[in-house]
């Protein structure tokens, strides 16, 4: 109840914080959400650090960064995908930049296929870059919050976490995943006395990136798919608001009452009735 007040009435405005000083590693950072919150930050004197595979995008959010006013931008080549390569650059970045103090977890992969259509492959690969690539990167990077009870996490998880939907399964359930295990993380720092280290989950429905592949909504003014950019301003803001969770469109909270309330009929009545089969059809089925 709390959440959806903040969220959608913003009734209880909450203190901003100051990002001057921070060290921001952003993955997923050469297109889409990543690059728009690298651009948004670049200017509030952040020193920001870019992890992608793509070398020639990342490049290109480094040059913009700068023209933004970001006066300092390390860009690495990183598989978030590949555990060994992803503790192998934080290390750099420890020694190279210094320690992290805001973790912008960002990186992902959705396919949009069927259950039975999805190979075992497909599946880990979903899950070693949704999922456990957070696993990773905050066990490199939170042990140094730790030690001075300072820093933020920040993991993008989506509404499809919160509600397995149709051609989602792998995509769904790595953000589940996601959502328990920043809520576990905040559980824990919370009884450990480490309250100064805060955690934001985000959840979106689509962002118009390279990743929805073109996917539109039938039912705009309940579910409209927003621009990179907007999204990436209201992830910022949440940030500097220390949001637990922010969750867009506010009608994805309709989904997530529905869910605790009532039957699971009615959830997928709704599904039916906002035409989300015949858009991912229309977005993933083509071969």
């Amino acid at each position: 109840i709390f959440l959806l007040i903040e969220n959608t009435f913003c009734l209880f405005p909450l203190r901003k914080k100051s990002f001057a000083g921070e060290i921001v590693l952003i993955t997923g950072s050469a297109n889409g959400i990543g690059r728009q919150v690298a651009l948004k930050l670049a200017p509030l004197g952040v020193t920001l650090v870019l992890w992608d595979i793509d070398d020639e995008g990342n490049k290109e959010t480094s040059r913009l960064a700068q023209q933004n006013g970001a006066s300092r931008v390390f860009v690495y080549h990183c598989d978030c995908s590949n555990r060994e390569d992803v503790y192998e650059q934080a290390d750099k970045v420890k020694k190279e930049v210094g320690d992290v103090t805001i973790l912008i977890n960002n990186a992902g992969r959705l396919l949009g296929k069927k259950f039975c259509e999805l190979t075992d492959e497909d599946f880990e690969k979903t899950l070693r870059i949704n999922f456990f690539s957070q696993v990773w990167t905050c066990k490199a990077f939170l042990p140094a919050m730790v030690a001075c009870n300072r820093g933020h996490l920040v993991s993008t998880a989506s509404g499809a976490g919160l509600e397995g939907l149709y051609r989602m399964s792998d995509y769904s359930a790595s953000k589940s995943a996601v959502i328990g295990l920043m809520e576990a993380i905040n559980s824990e720092l919370y009884h450990g006395g480490k309250r100064g280290i805060k955690t934001t989950i985000i959840c979106p429905y689509f962002i118009s990136t390279s990743l929805s592949k073109g996917f539109k909504s039938k039912k705009p003014c309940l579910f409209p798919v927003y621009d990179p950019e907007y999204a990436a301003s209201r992830i910022v803001d949440a940030i500097k608001k220390e949001k637990f969770c922010l969750i867009m469109p506010p009608a994805v909270y309709l989904l997530v009452c529905l869910i605790s309330l009532f039957p699971r009929k009615l959830v997928l009545l709704l599904e039916s009735y906002v035409k989300f089969p015949e858009s991912m059809e229309e977005a993933f089925g083509q071969k």
